[in-house]
C-alpha cells in the first residue's frame, strides 16, 4: 500500500519559513521523481517544485528564489524549504511521486501566511 504523509504545515506570518515535508512508502522511492503542489481555495492545483530521480530540480515561476525542494533517499523523504513566504503562498501542500504509469497524492498538509 502506497502511502505518502505530509507534515510541517501551519501558520506562520508574511516574510517567515517553513519546511514540509512527505515521507513515502510502499514505492521504490529512489526511482520516483518527485513533487510538490499547491492549492488554494478557489484555483487549480498549481506546480511548486519537482525533483527527479537523478536530482534535477524545477520550480514554478512564483517560487522560485524562496523555495528548495530536497530529497533524502535514505529516509524515503522528501523535503520543500520555504522562505521569504507570502499571503498568496497559502494553500494546501501535496506531495506527488511518480514512477510512470503510476502517480500516487499525499493527503496535503495546510500552510497559511498571515499578513
Amino acid at each position: 500500500q502506497v502511502q505518502l504523509v505530509e507534515s510541517g504545515g501551519g501558520l506562520v506570518q508574511a516574510g517567515g519559513s517553513l519546511r514540509l515535508s512527505c515521507a513515502a512508502s510502499g514505492i521504490i522511492f529512489s526511482s520516483n521523481d518527485m513533487g510538490w503542489y499547491r492549492q488554494a481555495p478557489g484555483k487549480q492545483r498549481e506546480l511548486v517544485a519537482l525533483i527527479t530521480s537523478g536530482g534535477t530540480t524545477n520550480y514554478g515561476d512564483s517560487v522560485k528564489g524562496r523555495f528548495t525542494i530536497s530529497r533524502d533517499n535514505a529516509k524515503n523523504t522528501v523535503y520543500l524549504q520555504m522562505n521569504s513566504l507570502k499571503p498568496e503562498d497559502t494553500a494546501v501542500y501535496y506531495c506527488k511521486a511518480v514512477q510512470r504509469p503510476y502517480v500516487y497524492w499525499g493527503q496535503g498538509t495546510q500552510v497559511t501566511v498571515s499578513s
